[in-house]
């Protein structure tokens, strides 16, 4: 489970094969959910709402590595950290 990115004590984790939709995976203290890269909305889960706000401003900045991330590990197992939210 590659560790994406850490910030402001939220992990975003993305798994080998997963399933569609693309999508990553935030954990913040015992909170943990599935967020969609094309929508932001959440899959599952649930996170405190100041979390998720900080979640997907970060998601946003990062869409397109994010979606490159997706693709990268499907194909090749392969990912790169992204920039936490600063």
């Amino acid at each position: 489970m590659p560790e994406i990115s850490r910030f402001l004590g939220i992990v975003i984790y993305m798994y080998f094969n997963e399933h569609n939709p693309p999508h990553f995976h935030a954990e913040y203290n015992e909170h943990k959910a599935s967020i969609a890269i094309d929508t932001f909305g959440l899959m599952e889960g649930k996170l405190p709402s100041k979390v998720m706000s900080l979640v997907v401003e970060w998601a946003q900045e990062h869409q397109e590595e994010l979606l490159k991330n997706w693709n990268s590990i499907k194909e090749t197992g392969e990912f790169h950290k992204i920039e936490p939210l600063v």
